[in-house]
């Protein structure tokens, strides 16, 4: 490889010299991958497909922690809606609070979080509407009635009403 092309040679005969001479002398042999497809050959080009191969290879996480937490959220909504008791529910949602907490507080790279942590007795309020009969709580409602009634009230914030 590392003579010059001859004056008279094409660059395609010199090329081919050079690939059969090696072929002869063995320099094709033994290679990684050899007799195996070569791997997403029909994907799209690239241009950081070494990049993005060695960040996989690697296990890098390249996410910024405060998109994960949407991927997170969402995921864990879906666990908590099919959670089998209140109790699980609300630790599910609790945890997911104290990491978008924690995100909020402390993510330095990445877009700025625009995640606020859950309303934990509205998602209680949804798992009980869409809960089967047997996973709702045995207590009777009454009890829960009052407290659910006075916490609506208190997030509706005052009421402004245009005068007659």
């Amino acid at each position: 490889m590392t003579e010059r092309k001859p004056p008279g040679a094409t660059w395609e005969s010199w090329i081919e010299r050079q690939i059969e001479d090696g072929r002869r002398d063995g320099a094709f042999d033994d290679l990684p991958g050899h007799g195996r497809p070569i791997e997403d050959l029909d994907r799209p080009h690239d241009e950081l497909w070494w990049v993005k191969a060695k960040l996989q290879r690697e296990e890098v996480l390249v996410t910024p922690p405060t998109i994960a937490i949407r991927t997170d959220r969402d995921t864990v909504l879906e666990r908590a809606m099919a959670a089998s008791d209140e109790a699980e529910v609300r630790r599910l949602i609790e945890q997911l609070n104290d990491r978008i907490r924690e995100v909020n507080r402390s993510a330095t790279w990445g877009p700025p979080s625009t995640v606020a942590p859950l309303d934990v007795e509205g998602i209680v309020e949804r798992w009980r509407a869409t809960a089967p009969p047997a996973a709702t709580p045995t207590a009777p409602t009454e009890h829960v009635a009052p407290i659910v009634w006075w916490r609506r009230l208190l997030r509706r914030g005052p009421r402004i009403h245009p005068d007659p």
